[in-house]
């Protein structure tokens, strides 16, 4: 195994970009869910579709981790010496 495959393989592992794709999920899947379900504010959960929550905060945590891997692929495709 060559030391680009090393370097993806630590990437998909990165515990930095899960935290911070948890973090952001968080923040912004609470966000967009008070604003797409307004009586969660009062606890009016009727009428409440767990998939849509779900898929609420699933969709931020995918696009943070998928943008932290591109940049940390990028970092490493320059400070790897090519052979």
């Amino acid at each position: 195994m060559n030391e680009h495959q090393q370097n993806m393989g630590k990437l998909k592992i990165d515990k930095d970009s899960l935290i911070r794709g948890l973090k952001i999920a968080i923040l912004v899947g609470t966000l967009l869910n008070i604003i797409n379900n307004p009586g969660l504010i009062s606890f009016s959960f009727s009428g409440l579709n767990i998939y849509r929550v779900f898929l609420t905060f699933l969709v931020p945590f995918s696009v943070s981790l998928y943008s932290s891997v591109l940049a940390n692929r990028k970092k490493c495709a320059e400070t790897t010496v090519p052979e």
